[in-house]
């Protein structure tokens, strides 16, 4: 079983994923942000920095993906690499931080390596607005975050929203974490875990 957890900066990806790790046993593979040497510079400088900052998520996310996710039964994983190239390398193409020849360049490495990669048997979508997730970046206090513009992550959400649309490489479940809180509230965990238990999700109690 391989599940994967999309959506946008904030809307509470890797506190899912690590929920669903425990509960179901399967390994979690969580997005390296933290790892990446160029992300607060791209946040300060964005066409600067732009193409530096994808291809490093993109080469990182496909290690990953080749070590962890294609051989392993039981996976989670944070965010995919189709997220990377529908979403962000799009919205800094065009918002003109990445101009044409870069784009190429990226969207050649990218088209070129996600055929051999598992898909997930199923895509699990947070969907969130923008108080929720200015209020979930402020509560995990990176720095370079918080002066990350209103307008660029309503970008990014649109295009996720465009995204997830048109995707068709696995089954979809959709939460809206606007009103779902899996952290503070026990009803919400729930839900969600009877949601994924409709789409195929063993709790680890049962095995």
């Amino acid at each position: 079983m391989y599940v994967a957890i999309s959506g946008t900066i904030g809307a509470g990806k890797s506190t899912l994923t690590g929920l669903i790790a425990q509960r179901y046993n399967l390994r979690p593979v969580l997005e390296a942000v933290d790892e990446n040497p160029y992300l607060s510079d791209f946040y300060a400088d964005m066409r600067r920095w732009a193409f530096h900052s994808q291809i490093f998520f993109l080469a990182t996310r496909l290690r990953q993906h080749l070590d962890q996710v294609n051989p392993e039964e039981r996976v989670v994983q944070d965010r995919t690499v189709d997220e990377d190239a529908a979403v962000f390398a799009r919205a800094l193409f065009d918002d003109g931080h990445m101009d044409a020849r870069d784009f190429a360049v990226y969207h050649g490495m990218y088209d070129a390596v996600r055929r051999s990669l598992r898909r997930p048997d199923l895509l699990v979508y947070l969907r969130a607005g923008l108080p929720t997730v200015r209020r979930h970046i402020a509560l995990r206090g990176r720095s370079f975050e918080h002066d990350v513009s209103d307008a660029y992550l309503e970008r990014i959400a649109a295009n996720y929203e465009r995204w997830i649309t048109s995707y068709d490489a696995s089954p979809v479940l959709v939460l809206d974490v606007d009103r779902l809180d899996v952290v503070r509230r026990e009803d919400d965990r729930r839900t969600v875990f009877e949601l994924l238990e409709r789409n195929g999700l063993e709790p680890l109690a049962v095995r």
